[in-house]
C-alpha cells in the first residue's frame, strides 16, 4: 500500500460539484482505502497565456495499492467525465486531477512525472497538502510540504478557503 496525494482543480462549470463528484469517484476506485480530503480552496489562475476564471482546488490523501500509471488512467477517466476535452492543456477546465506525490517515488516518464515537477512553485496546491501532510517531505527535495510553502516566490500568489462553504465538513463525512 502506498500513500498517495492528487491534486483537483477546475475553473468551468459547478466547480464545487465537480470537485465533489471527482472525490467521490476516488473513493470508489479498487485497491484504495483511507481517502482524506482538504478543504475547498479558491485561487487565481496561474500560467501561461491570458487571465482565466478562478480556480476551486483541494487535495486528496489516500492509501492504494494501484500503480502510478493506473492512477493516472482513472484521473483521466474523471477528468473525461467531467468533460474535460484532451488538448485542453494550460486552458480553462471544468477538471485536472494531478499525481502529486505517490510514497516516496521519483518517477520520469512521457506522460508523468512523479512528484509532480511544479508542485512546489504552486501555493495552490501546497496550501490544501499542507492541511493534510505538512511534515511529509517531497521526494527529491529534502524539504517538507510546509517548508516548501516558506518560499518567499510563493507570497504573490493568491489562495483563499472557500468563504460560507461546508465543503470542509462534508469531505471530512466522506472519509468516515
Amino acid at each position: 500500500m502506498n500513500t498517495v496525494f492528487l491534486g483537483l482543480g477546475g475553473n468551468l462549470g459547478d466547480r464545487r460539484r465537480i470537485l465533489r463528484d471527482a472525490v467521490r469517484g476516488v473513493r470508489q476506485w479498487p485497491a484504495t482505502r483511507e481517502v482524506r480530503v482538504s478543504c475547498l480552496y479558491e485561487t487565481d489562475y496561474v500560467g501561461p497565456g491570458e487571465d482565466q476564471a478562478p480556480y476551486y482546488n483541494a487535495v486528496v490523501e489516500m492509501v492504494t495499492q494501484l500503480s502510478p500509471f493506473q492512477l493516472l488512467e482513472r484521473a483521466r477517466r474523471l477528468e473525461g467525465a467531467a468533460g474535460r476535452r484532451p488538448d485542453g492543456h494550460m486552458q480553462p477546465r471544468p477538471l485536472d486531477v494531478d499525481v502529486l506525490m505517490y510514497g516516496e517515488l521519483q518517477l520520469v516518464e512521457a506522460h508523468l512525472v512523479v512528484p509532480h515537477p511544479r508542485m512546489h512553485l504552486r501555493r495552490f496546491v501546497l496550501e490544501p497538502l499542507a492541511e493534510l501532510a505538512p511534515h511529509v517531505v517531497v521526494p527529491g527535495m529534502d524539504l517538507s510540504v510546509a517548508q516548501c510553502l516558506e518560499n518567499p516566490e510563493l507570497e504573490s500568489q493568491r489562495v483563499r478557503v472557500v468563504e460560507n462553504s461546508d465543503w470542509c465538513s462534508e469531505a471530512t463525512a466522506w472519509t468516515s
